[in-house]
């Protein structure tokens, strides 16, 4: 399994709330202990909400607030976002503000919310790649409010070498889904959808896909495929 995938794989298993104990997940995931302790660090330095220490476990925190500002979660997301979009835009004054900002939000931030001195608007590796799907989102959130059917192409994981590091992506077929809702985890942004190919719900991460399409047809809520079905698993 590559990092990337093994630390989202962390992410979702520790935003039930709860707290696990790095044993169960080294376990899990069928990584050493030490492996564990040095993903919760990164977690922790990409701004992902996680507490906890070695020996006891680890969970994930709510969403931190921005004083004198309460701010929803979208809220928050549009301007953690925002900020790493014009980072990494041409223009070099657009980039400095940006950054400028990001250390101005660092300031006033509670002392435990865990931001790093790379900045808060920032994600440290290996989350620094996670805008690449931001491309799809305004399609992806025109089709959940219409019950509009898509049609999406993924980059997975083609394999792995012998010393463990991934082999490389490789471009999955077409599948065609009921997308249901767009989560935001730890400077990762994923689809819940319904999986018409796979005939199960899935879990897609936006920065892994390479096509998308809205389809023609729209879809109603049918029991077993709705969010509902899907947040109740």
């Amino acid at each position: 399994m590559r990092r990337t995938d093994r630390l989202y794989e962390l992410i979702r298993i520790l935003r039930d709330g709860r707290l696990h104990r790095a044993r169960d997940l080294a376990d899990r995931l069928g990584v050493s202990l030490r492996t564990i302790y040095r993903d919760m660090e990164t977690l922790a330095a990409s701004g992902v909400p996680v507490e906890g220490e070695r020996g006891v476990g680890y969970v994930v925190t709510a969403a931190i607030t921005l004083p004198p500002l309460n701010l929803t979660l979208l809220e928050l997301e549009a301007l953690q976002l925002g900020m790493q979009v014009i980072s990494e835009a041409g223009d070099e004054d657009l980039a400095a503000a940006a950054k400028d900002l990001s250390a101005r939000i660092d300031a006033v931030l509670p002392e435990d919310s865990r931001a790093t001195s790379a900045g808060w608007g920032f994600a440290t590796y290996p989350f620094a790649d996670a805008a690449r799907g931001f491309r799809f989102m305004p399609m992806i959130r025109k089709a959940i409010r219409a019950h509009q059917k898509m049609r999406i192409a993924t980059n997975d994981t083609a394999g792995e070498h012998p010393g463990g590091e991934a082999a490389g992506l490789r471009e999955t077929a077409p599948r065609v889904i009921r997308p249901l809702r767009l989560d935001y985890w730890g400077r990762v942004w994923s689809l819940a959808c319904w999986c018409e190919t796979a005939r199960t719900f899935r879990e897609i991460r936006l920065d892994r896909i390479s096509r998308a399409d809205l389809l023609p047809e729209l879809f109603v809520e049918e029991p077993g495929k709705s969010l509902a079905d899907y947040l109740s698993r």
